[in-house]
């Protein structure tokens, strides 16, 4: 694949009306084989919890079940929702992913909790905030113990405990800080890290952020430099009607989200298209549609250099936010892997 640009993923393991979860899974790690074949930069798994249309709540997981099936592709968590996790079993999850796969891990890190208050608790079962607030010290922790001196503990007895993520590591996971705020790119900036916007959740303040990140930055021994690549949500199809009609299940999805509406499983072509509206939804569905990158592959990937070069970033992470018509295998993704490859082929 010759890139001006180059290209990665970021999957949410969508699930569709009728799609089992192991059908999704198996559609979602087809998809990463062909980004891999394709020449993609990585492929990361986000991390939400108990949503009827995403599959994506272990990015550990996916990644080793990817790492199987892949050659070398990077694989990683776009993100692990830190404060969901204890550090040091992040930590241990991501060596032994690098012992899997060693080159080949990232670890993106976030600050938000991915679903609600009730997740939280049950996932930490220590409050809905504390661990947010704890945030930098984790992430510092992190890297420690994935580090080859491992992470020491003092006791206020005056006595050291040293930990290691594992016994005998020869390499470690790239820790990636992901997030849509000014506070995780000054966070990134100060601690010497790559940086990635989630340009495909939100896109406002996108340009703040990048200043802030890189006009504030501090270099680190392993990032001498800012580093930094950017997500959007994209759809390509060999016409502009069909990438528009798979677009739709996804931006009334956000519709939902946005206006607090009861979820379900993402909609077929054929239910989006059927579906009543209303006006609130209309203007949601709207102003989202303007960020996405929707049309053949020639128009997409035009949209795509220039988003990078404007931005200054080598590298943009595409969300293959393509929806299935009914009859499609509900095993696989089409519509996904028909974006990714009509990308691939005009960047």
């Amino acid at each position: 694949m010759m890139t001006s640009t180059s290209l990665s993923v970021l999957d949410l393991v969508p699930v569709r009306t009728g799609q089992t979860s192991a059908e999704a899974i198996s559609a979602s790690l087809s998809l990463a084989q062909i980004a891999d074949r394709l020449g993609y930069r990585r492929y990361w798994f986000a991390e939400h919890h108990n949503m009827p249309a995403v599959a994506s709540t272990t990015p550990p997981v996916l990644i080793a079940a990817a790492a199987s099936r892949t050659t070398s592709i990077r694989l990683g968590s776009g993100g692990v929702m830190l404060p969901n996790h204890a550090p040091l079993i992040v930590a241990e999850q991501f060596a032994a992913l690098e012992a899997i796969a060693p080159g080949r891990i990232d670890l993106g890190l976030g600050r938000a909790p991915g679903s609600d208050p009730v997740i939280t608790q049950l996932l930490r079962g220590s409050g809905t905030t504390s661990d947010v607030e704890q945030f930098p010290r984790h992430v510092q922790d992190i890297g420690a113990l994935l580090g080859g001196d491992g992470a020491t503990v003092r006791f206020t007895s005056g006595g050291e405990y040293t930990v290691h993520a594992t016994p005998a590591a020869t390499g470690a996971p790239e820790i990636w800080l992901l997030g849509s705020s000014d506070y995780s790119a000054q966070l990134a900036a100060s601690a010497g890290l790559p940086y990635v916007f989630a340009n495909h959740f939100s896109g406002q303040g996108l340009e703040r952020a990048l200043d802030l990140y890189r006009s504030s930055y501090r270099p680190s021994e392993e990032h001498p430099e800012p580093r930094t690549f950017l997500t959007v949500n994209a759809v390509a199809a060999p016409t502009q009607e069909e990438a528009e009609a798979r677009a739709l299940p996804q931006l009334r999805m956000m519709s939902r989200l946005r206006l607090n509406k009861p979820l379900t499983p993402l909609e077929t072509v054929e239910e989006a298209v059927a579906a009543e509206s209303d006006a609130a939804t209309d203007q949601v569905v709207s102003a989202a549609r303007e960020r996405w990158f929707v049309g053949t592959g020639e128009s997409v990937a035009a949209e795509v250099n220039a988003f990078a070069e404007r931005y200054g970033v080598d590298e943009v992470m595409l969300s293959p936010v393509a929806a299935s018509y009914e009859s499609e295998p509900r095993d696989s993704s089409p519509g996904r892997a028909q974006t990714l490859e009509l990308i691939a082929a005009s960047i």
